[in-house]
């Protein structure tokens, strides 16, 4: 068994909201490197020799250990959620699944990671719909440009964090302690950022976008 992160609502930006068909026809990259500096509504991270500087608001979804428990507290003095300073700090890793909307760099997710690892490595995008899930691959198929379709297969690991409708409620159920096909079921529709490392794809995070009817 491993535990998941989830994501949690920021006090200062609102409430963590679901992105809209819109965002997801963004291209979405995805980088890793330390958190260099933190504001209300933005953060900095230090990708390789370059600062990169992402833009947060109630769309951004954060992922990091103990954040349940922040939130928590959070609600419990009256507030919406943490801050993101509570949950994120100076010199920590973390990789950012970002849109770039003109120039301005827009974080959708910011997840905290062991190690900023290949700093800078490329990170790719996919979504589509579960074709089937265990606890360690995740297959999807789905519509490309031009009308062409297709298919791909996914490593998940005690790494991959799995977020999105229904996550929070069977994380619960489980006592926090799940697997992905817990979360994730066939016909699910996911967005899933990943990396090729070598002849595999691996899943970094799996978004749960809409459930299956």
């Amino acid at each position: 068994m491993r535990h998941l992160l989830l994501a949690i609502p920021l006090a200062a930006l609102s409430v963590v909201g679901w992105p809209t068909s819109h965002a997801f026809a963004q291209d979405t990259k995805t980088t890793r490197g330390t958190v260099a500096a933190l504001t209300a509504d933005s953060v900095t991270v230090t990708v390789g020799t370059t600062d990169m500087k992402f833009s947060v608001d109630a769309k951004t979804n954060v992922q990091a250990p103990g954040a349940g428990g922040k939130s928590r507290e959070a609600i419990a003095a009256g507030k919406a959620g943490p801050m993101l300073s509570d949950v994120l700090k100076v010199g920590e890793a973390v990789e950012v699944s970002y849109h770039d909307v003109g120039g301005a760099l827009h974080a959708a997710t910011i997840k905290h990671v062991l190690s900023a690892g290949n700093a800078g490595a490329p990170g790719k995008t996919a979504a589509g719909k579960v074709t089937a899930v265990s606890a360690t691959s995740l297959a999807i198929a789905g519509s490309a440009s031009g009308g062409a379709t297709f298919a791909q297969t996914f490593t998940i690991d005690p790494k991959t964090t799995v977020t999105g409708r229904g996550a929070g409620t069977a994380a619960g159920a489980k006592g926090g302690k799940t697997v992905a096909n817990d979360l994730i079921h066939v016909g699910d529709t996911v967005s899933v950022s990943y990396r090729e490392e070598g002849t595999t794809l691996h899943a970094s995070t799996v978004r749960v976008t809409a459930k299956a009817k």
